[in-house]
C-alpha cells in the first residue's frame, strides 16, 4: 500500500562558522512530544517515532523544491556526507555543511538564515503507524507513533503555523494534506467498526 507523503513545517535553526565545518546551519526540524494545531486536528511526534526511520537517503532543500540542485544530502550519515542527522531526546537534529563559495544559492542562504529573515525548516516524511483520539470530536488528537520514510528537510520562507492556521506559501497543499489524513483515519476507524459488526452478526448465527 502507497503511503500518503506528509510535509509539517516548524523549529527555528541558525548559521554559524568554524573551522571545522566551515559555513553551516543547525536545527532540529523533527521535535518530539510537542503539540501542533494543523486547524483539522492537533498532532504530537512520540519520541520514538525515528527508532526505525529509514533516513538513508535524506535531501536538504529550499522550501521543499525538488526541482533544485540539493544544497546539501546525507547518504547513510557517513561521515562524507554533507548534512548529518542525529537523535537526541528533544527531537532529529541535523548540521548542514554549506558551499556558499562554489553555489550562490547556499551563499545567499547562509546569509538569510544569518540575518534572521529565514528561520523556519519543514521536512517530508511518510507515517507507518499512529493513534488517535476523539476521532468523533471537533478537536481529534494524532501522535505519529512511527515515520516510515524521512526523504528530506528544507529551510522554508514561511515556517511556522500558530494554533489554528499554517502559514506557508504550501498552505494549501499543508491544509489539504491534514484534511486527507484525519478523513482517512475516520474511514479506517469505520471500517473496522463494521467489521467488528460482521464478526459479531457471524457468531451469533453459528452460536
Amino acid at each position: 500500500m502507497n503511503k500518503k507523503i506528509e510535509r509539517r513545517f516548524d523549529v527555528e535553526f541558525r548559521a554559524e562558522q568554524n573551522e571545522e565545518h566551515g559555513y553551516h546551519v543547525v536545527g532540529v526540524p523533527i521535535v518530539f512530544d510537542r503539540e501542533t494545531d494543523l486547524g483539522y486536528y492537533k498532532e504530537s511526534v512520540d519520541r520514538h517515532a525515528l527508532d526505525f526511520t529509514d533516513m538513508k537517503d535524506v535531501r536538504f532543500l529550499v522550501n521543499h523544491n525538488t526541482d533544485m540542485i540539493p544544497l546539501a544530502r546525507s547518504r547513510n550519515n557517513n561521515a562524507n556526507s554533507t548534512m548529518q542527522m542525529w537523535v537526541e531526546e528533544d527531537g532529529l537534529h541535523i548540521r548542514v555543511d554549506l558551499d556558499v563559495e562554489g553555489n550562490s544559492e547556499s551563499a545567499s542562504l547562509y546569509s538569510a538564515i544569518k540575518r534572521g529573515d529565514v528561520t523556519g525548516m519543514s521536512f517530508m516524511f511518510t507515517v507507518d503507524e499512529d493513534s488517535w483520539e476523539g476521532l468523533d470530536s471537533d478537536n481529534p488528537k494524532r501522535t505519529i507513533l512511527a515515520i516510515g520514510k524521512l526523504f528530506e528537510v528544507s529551510a522554508v520562507t514561511f515556517p511556522a503555523y500558530n494554533q489554528t492556521s499554517i502559514q506557508a506559501a504550501s498552505v494549501d497543499d499543508a491544509l489539504e494534506s491534514a484534511e486527507s489524513v484525519l478523513e482517512n483515519a475516520k474511514k479506517r476507524k469505520l471500517d473496522e467498526e463494521n467489521r467488528n459488526e460482521i464478526r459479531e452478526m457471524l457468531k451469533g448465527a453459528n452460536s
